[in-house]
């Protein structure tokens, strides 16, 4: 029988709502500069195929918030860049609640030479970073559903943003560390206060002193990134 004018299809409405917000997301989102460009080299390619996926899915999958797509560049996917200077030159690195995969994917792409392992607890996002992995064929990343402390692999550094205070993320990651590996914790306008209150766990950790270098972005974003090494020996 043919549709009567007017008549709803069930399930049509909210499939061209969410056409129809994808397609406004991807208007406003930011477009990368030729800064952002160059910074990514060789791995630019991937790393906008990875930002194009974050404008479809992100959002609708929960990994981004609506606020945040209009920065999405600048404050999330170059912001993660910031921990690459002070990664070490060889070895593994562990990204632990990888969540959209920031700075997890970001390093990956970035030092391919690196074998990087993604390490998240929810089931969603794990399904997320499999998506993206194998979507941006990364040869160079596993990814882990477990809790850090779960977790008995030792690793060169370890990599964290926006998943805990100072002195919870180094409870959580300092055993992943091998002697002379580095905790490089992305920070807000906060790191110092968060070194200051972590004093105490840091030295009963046994780590070094905590180091916090300021960075400045592509998009004029001054990122804090703390390193915190385990003593070699």
């Amino acid at each position: 029988m043919t549709s009567q004018m007017g008549e709803r299809h069930p399930g049509g409405d909210a499939e061209s709502e969410a056409a129809a917000q994808v397609a406004q997301a991807a208007e406003d989102f930011e477009q990368p500069s030729q800064e952002m460009r160059e910074l990514f080299g060789v791995a630019f390619s991937a790393a906008e195929h990875f930002a194009d996926m974050l404008v479809a899915e992100g959002e609708l999958r929960g990994l981004v918030g609506p606020r945040e797509l209009p920065r999405l560049w600048s404050r999330h996917i170059v912001n993660s860049t910031a921990v690459v200077p002070f990664l070490p030159r060889r070895g593994s690195v562990a990204d632990v609640g990888s969540g959209a995969g920031f700075p997890g994917i970001v390093v990956a792409l970035m030092r391919p030479d690196l074998e990087v392992t993604l390490i998240e607890t929810m089931e969603r996002r794990v399904e997320w970073l499999e998506l993206v992995v194998a979507e941006l064929d990364l040869d160079n990343v596993t990814i882990r559903r477990a809790r850090a402390e779960e977790i008995k692999d030792r690793y060169d550094a370890v990599t964290a943003r926006a998943v805990a205070n100072l002195s919870k993320l180094v409870r959580l990651t300092s055993g992943l560390l091998r002697p002379g590996g580095s905790l490089l914790a992305l920070k807000g306008a906060k790191a110092q206060q968060e070194v200051d209150d972590a004093k105490y766990v840091i030295k009963k950790a046994k780590l070094e002193p905590a180091v916090i270098h300021e960075v400045v972005t592509p998009g004029e974003e001054l990122t804090r990134v703390v390193e915190v090494r385990r003593r070699r020996g």
